[in-house]
């Protein structure tokens, strides 16, 4: 069984649970997809399966070489591909579809996708420099201050905070909970919030954790599986 899915952020929204609390979460279209090519370790060196959303209302131009890609798949070509690594002994064929049942709910899983664009941002918003002073004619507020030192090493260092582009850059979410399916209308119901702005795409990954829920132990288990104290040893004379 493939170990994730594409699909879209359509936005967020929010429920209550039994207890009143409220749960905040992110609504994806995920899938369906279907397989487009298999690769083995034999010929491509490692095992996955390459994946593409399918997206019915969405007419897609592909190049030549992409187009007899497809036509050797004998499926219809499909805007965003992804590749998706496989354990050797599953059996997963070209043209298969992917549907959002591979999911269920109370499962963790990975969210990646490309986070909102802030475009070029100082240092104050992009690294969370405190700033200097605001009153008293300092002069300095909101600058960076200095980039390194002048005799030695006579340069900037690598690596150093500077103010640049913000966003716009590729970030995954880890151990998200499925709240719900909808195999009907292709919905998962993640709780918590995933990187891109609203219509954008994402990979949803199995998590290799398992839920919170299974991670709790039941009410009088953990009394049960302690040992018994050892008796004490009585006094040598």
């Amino acid at each position: 069984m493939p170990n994730g899915i594409l699909g879209r952020k359509v936005g967020i929204t929010q429920r209550f649970g039994e207890d009143g609390e409220v749960i905040p979460l992110t609504v994806v279209q995920a899938g369906p997809c279907v397989v487009v090519q298999r690769k083995t370790k034999e010929r491509d060196g490692y095992d996955a399966i390459q994946v593409g959303l399918v997206e019915p209302a969405r007419r897609v131009r592909v190049t030549k070489p992409l187009e007899g890609h497809f036509k050797k798949a004998e499926v219809a070509p499909v805007r965003l591909l992804r590749e998706f690594r496989l354990e050797p002994e599953e059996d997963v064929k070209v043209g298969e579809s992917i549907k959002v049942s591979i999911f269920a709910p109370a499962e963790l899983v990975d969210v990646s996708g490309v986070s909102k664009g802030k475009g070029f941002a100082g240092v104050v918003k992009r690294h969370h420099f405190r700033g200097g002073r605001a009153t008293h004619g300092s002069m300095f507020h909101r600058a960076p201050g200095s980039i390194g030192a002048s005799s030695y090493p006579s340069r900037v260092l690598p690596g150093m905070r500077a103010a640049g582009h913000m966003g716009q850059r590729r970030v995954t979410v880890k151990n998200l909970q499925v709240v719900e399916v909808s195999e009907e209308e292709n919905l998962l119901l993640i709780r918590g919030a995933v990187p891109g702005a609203n219509g954008s795409y994402l990979e949803i990954f199995k998590s290799g954790r398992k839920s919170r829920a299974k991670q709790a132990a039941p009410a009088g288990q953990e009394a049960q599986e302690k040992k018994p104290a050892k008796p004490a040893k009585a006094d040598e004379k």
